[in-house]
């Protein structure tokens, strides 16, 4: 087997990696972060980032060229979510109750 295969195949691994984590941080993520953030709806992101890891593990199993544009899609998609949406929903809590944080009138302390 050539390096160039193993190249490629470290990188369909990462790829799917990295489409795993993103749709496992979207699941972890509050409903109303999504929206208050501006952002599509949790749902929304749930099944892009669903089908994107599915067509991850997909191009890993099967061995679907990286050169293929779906696993390419996938990816942009992944990215997206991680570059943009997670750094503005991240910081938003689920629940009413508060949780254990202390907020006051004008932030945290």
């Amino acid at each position: 087997m050539a390096p160039l295969f193993w190249f490629f195949l470290a990188l369909e691994i990462a790829a799917f990696v990295v489409e795993a984590w993103a749709f496992v941080d979207a699941l972890r993520r509050p409903t109303g972060a999504f929206v208050a953030a501006g952002k599509q709806t949790k749902p929304i992101w749930l099944i892009i980032l669903g089908v994107a890891s599915v067509i991850g593990l997909g191009s890993f199993v099967y061995g679907v060229s990286l050169i293929s544009i779906l696993p390419i899609v996938a990816f942009v998609a992944a990215a997206i979510y991680l570059t943009d949406v997670r750094p503005k929903v991240k910081d938003f809590r689920g629940g009413g109750g508060g949780g254990g944080t202390r907020m006051g009138p004008y932030g945290p302390w």
